[in-house]
This record gives C-alpha cells, sequence and structure tokens, in this order.
C-alpha cells in the first residue's frame, strides 16, 4: 500500500473567490495530447478506496429499495422521494416533513458527531490508499464554504454544520498517510433538464424555477469557478466526476479547458486522477480512469485503467430503508475487490453516513473486515498487475502478480479441484498460503502439478466454516520461473 502523500491542500482558511485568469488563458490541449497523459503513479498501486455520500439527503435518508438497477440510491431523494422521477414513495415527504422543501432540510443537516480523525483512522485501519468526499452531488449542495455567488446560502458553511466539512475531513485522511479526493457532479438539479425526463427538470418546476440559474450561464458561472477553487484550495487527487454524460455537449462544459487548465496551472496538476463522466460521449473515451457501477460493465481489463465503484448496500447515500439482508457479506466484497483487482482494476467501496456525521456500525464492521483480511493478504492487491502467463480454470478464483510472484485468490470453498493453465515455460517452483505456517498449509491445501497446468485441491479442513463464520477468501502465493 502506497502510504505516501501530497500535503498539498491541507490549510483551508477562509477562500477568496475564484479567479479565472489562468483558466481562459490556459492553452487547451488536443484530446490526443491529454489522453497521452500518463496515470499518476501512485493510483495504479493503491487499487482500494472509500467513497463517502453525504449531504443534505443524508436526512431523510431514505428510498423504497428497488431490484431495478440504482433504483434504491438514497442519496437521489430530491429527485426521487421528494421529486416525481421514479418515484415509489409517492407520499412520503409530506408525510415526514410537512411543509418542509428539500432545502429546508438542509438546517438538519448538522454533523454534530463528525470526527474526521475517527473517520481518516477507520478508512486507514480499511486499508484504503484513497478517500473520495461528495463535495457536491446533483442537488448543488457544496460540503464546503465556497465563495461562489449563486451558493451563498448552499454551503455547509452556511447552513446546516457551519463548517469546512471537505477541508476538515482532507486534512485528516491526509494526517493518516491516504490521499484525498472529492466528487463533483458536473449538472446541478435545480438548473439542468435532462432528456431522461423527457426535457424536464428531474425536480419539481417549482423548485427548479426557485433555486436554478440559466442553463447557458451554469458552465461560466459555477462549474469553472467551483473546478479552480477546489482544486486551488484542496488539490484532490483524485476528482470523480458525474452526470455530465447525460446530456451536456463537450462545447457545453468546456472539458478539454478543465482537463488542460488542470493538468497543466493546479497545485495537484502531477497527482490528480480524473475519471470519465464530463460530456456526453467521454465515459470509456476519455479520461484518466473509466468509470463502472454496481457492476454496470465489467470493466475495461488492462486496455485502461478502470474503476469500480458501488456501495457496501444498494445505496451510496445511507438509506433508513436498508437492513442488514440488504448489505454485502465482508465475503463478498473482498471476491469483488479480488475480481476487480484482477481485471485491471481499482474498487472505490463507499460508506453513507448519517446527518450527524456517524459511519452507520454495520458499514464499519464491513470496513474492519476488509481491512483485517488485507493485513495478511493484502501483497495480492496492492502493487500489483494483471496474471498474463497463469490463467484460472474455474469461477470465484482470480489471479495477480508481482515481480515473480502469482497470486491465487480462492473465494468460497470449491468443493471441485481447481486447475490453473501455465503458459509454455512457466514453472512454478513452490508456494505458500498466506498466513499459514507450512504444516498448516499442508493440511489445508493439495497443490498438484500436471503438464502445463496446476491443480488446487481444498481439502476439507479448508472448506468447513463454523455457523458464523464466513469463507473469507484463500490466497496462495506461488513462486514461479517465467518462461
Amino acid at each position: 500500500m502506497d502510504q505516501q502523500s501530497s500535503q498539498q491542500g491541507t490549510e483551508h482558511a477562509c477562500p477568496q473567490r475564484a479567479r479565472l485568469g489562468d483558466f481562459d488563458t490556459v492553452p487547451v490541449q488536443s484530446w490526443e495530447e491529454l489522453d497521452a497523459r500518463p496515470l499518476p503513479q501512485w493510483y495504479a498501486g493503491a487499487k482500494f478506496g472509500i467513497f463517502v455520500h453525504w449531504g443534505v439527503f443524508s436526512v431523510p435518508a431514505w428510498r423504497t429499495l428497488n431490484d431495478e438497477q440504482f433504483g434504491s440510491y438514497a442519496e437521489w431523494y430530491y429527485a426521487s422521494v421528494y421529486g416525481k422521477y421514479r418515484n415509489a414513495d409517492s407520499d412520503f415527504h409530506a408525510r415526514m416533513f410537512p411543509g418542509r422543501d428539500y432545502r429546508d432540510l438542509a438546517a438538519d443537516f448538522r454533523a454534530e458527531l463528525f470526527d474526521p480523525g475517527a473517520w481518516a483512522e477507520l478508512f486507514r485501519r480499511a486499508g484504503a490508499g484513497y478517500v473520495v468526499l461528495t463535495s457536491k452531488h446533483h442537488d448543488g449542495y457544496c460540503l464546503w464554504p465556497t465563495e461562489n455567488e449563486h451558493k451563498e446560502d448552499w454551503n455547509s458553511g452556511a447552513v446546516g454544520p457551519r463548517r469546512d466539512l471537505l477541508g476538515d475531513l482532507a486534512e485528516a485522511v491526509r494526517a493518516q498517510g491516504m490521499r484525498m479526493g472529492l466528487y463533483y457532479s458536473i449538472p446541478e438539479w435545480e438548473t439542468h433538464r435532462s432528456h431522461r425526463v423527457d426535457g424536464e427538470h428531474f425536480i419539481p418546476e417549482a423548485d427548479a424555477e426557485r433555486y436554478g440559474i440559466p442553463e447557458d450561464d451554469y458552465p461560466r458561472e459555477i462549474l469553472h469557478q467551483q473546478w479552480v477553487e477546489l482544486n486551488e484550495r484542496y488539490a484532490p487527487a483524485v476528482i470523480y466526476t458525474d452526470g455530465g454524460e447525460w446530456d451536456f455537449s463537450e462545447d457545453y462544459t468546456q472539458t478539454r479547458r478543465m482537463l488542460s487548465w488542470l493538468y497543466t496551472e493546479s497545485p495537484n496538476a502531477g497527482e490528480v486522477v480524473v475519471n470519465d463522466r464530463m460530456h456526453v460521449g467521454m465515459p470509456g473515451v476519455h479520461g484518466d480512469v473509466y468509470s463502472t457501477e454496481y457492476q454496470d460493465l465489467d470493466g475495461y481489463g488492462t486496455v485502461h485503467p478502470w474503476e469500480e465503484g458501488r456501495g457496501v448496500g444498494g445505496s451510496f447515500g445511507f438509506n433508513r430503508a436498508e437492513s442488514v439482508e440488504d448489505y454485502a457479506s465482508a465475503a463478498d466484497l473482498l471476491a469483488l475487490l479480488a475480481q476487480t483487482v484482477a481485471g485491471g482494476g481499482n474498487l472505490l467501496l463507499n460508506v453513507g453516513p448519517t446527518a450527524d456525521g456517524r459511519i452507520p456500525p454495520l458499514q464499519q464492521e464491513r470496513l474492519l473486515q476488509i481491512g483485517a483480511w488485507l493485513e495478511t493478504n493484502g501483497e495480492a492487491i496492492y502493487q500489483t498487475t494483471p496474471v498474463t502467463d497463469l490463467r484460472p480454470e474455474a469461477p470465484g478464483v482470480f489471479a495477480t502478480a508481482r515481480g515473480d510472484a502469482r497470486y491465487v485468490i480462492v473465494t468460497g470453498r470449491p468443493e471441485a479441484p481447481i486447475r490453473l493453465s501455465l503458459d509454455p515455460g512457466t514453472e512454478v517452483a513452490g508456494w505458500e498460503l498466506l498466513g499459514a505456517d507450512e504444516q498448516l498449509a499442508g493440511q489445508l491445501l493439495d497443490i498438484r502439478p500436471q503438464a502445463g497446468a496446476l491443480e488446487l485441491v481444498l481439502r476439507p479442513a479448508a472448506r468447513w466454516t463454523g455457523v458464523a463464520t464466513e469463507a473469507l477468501p484463500l490466497v496462495i502465493r506461488l513462486r514461479t520461473i517465467p518462461a
């Protein structure tokens, strides 16, 4: 795990109004130039990060569960509970918050129990290399005291917590040796219409009319100003953009100008990693990192750096409708981590804090379970690459490489032998079960060399788990002699 972290951006004294001088005059690079930018080395080795969805939507923290893809996202409350977009809770807001608009809920987003140091310590213990916080979701509420004139009463410094949530967490995360990133929604529901709602707003028209600004003014008045402000003030190592790919043209967002300024003029130019959701046609085509969400795509292999994002449950924002059965087990999450890393990606696992600033205990437990596994088996994850000379031929078995070591990660407890095919000339000189001495490993596993392959068999003792014991992945380190 990369324990080095940039210390830029840890100071967050009262900010100055964003100036767009350098942004306006920066030479705009071509896509060929932007796409040729090397991926900052820290990201490729980190493999595991923590996503945090937190905001005004954490006050109601509700959306009826739905098996439809992305159908349980509680962070979409403004659109999908208060508003009419895919709404299965038509009377919920009126019953729970009579006479109050969505914006009125910001007064109850107080974060009075938020302890950034405790959060950061938890994330470090989980084994994360970086943390990404929702600086601004689609509702437009900012988790920092932005100086933008359109956000004077819609940010955490002015209403609700009355503190710099982003700055406080960034400082704590960096103090724990991790890198700090931020999520930033490119559109805002209060301003933008979408083809996804037949050219209307996601939220009630009355709220859009009251709080939105002219769409043509938005890039200059909000998007570009805050892009400069956030990077100059907090110097994030990751920027997770979102929503621009729904409706926005590249000309509207001026994506190439945004990235040209970021990569040449910002204080974090050499460190920052940006994903691919800034305009229509960008996903999977441009960006330092391509994004998948709840495995809506299989990933991109080694073609391009990519990242899978999902919550511990079915929502990013905390959803009070979820129960323990709706949360993924540690075994499931570790299997996803192994699958993602073996497939060339990083895993960004989300937690959704409560409005008062607590990370729900079950979500904490999942992070600590992952961290305990990584303490023993992290060498099979961090700083690894996908394997090219060894191929598992069984479902739920994944392989990674670092130097001459090959790591076979076995999820579940398969009874059938596991065949691993080897490239011609590749030999296995020995093996170890991580976390076990040689005698114990021999009691649990049988490794049988074959022509051009290995056969791995889990003995009965390895397949046993107690009633309350999850079958966490086993990791076998193979010492190989390359062809």
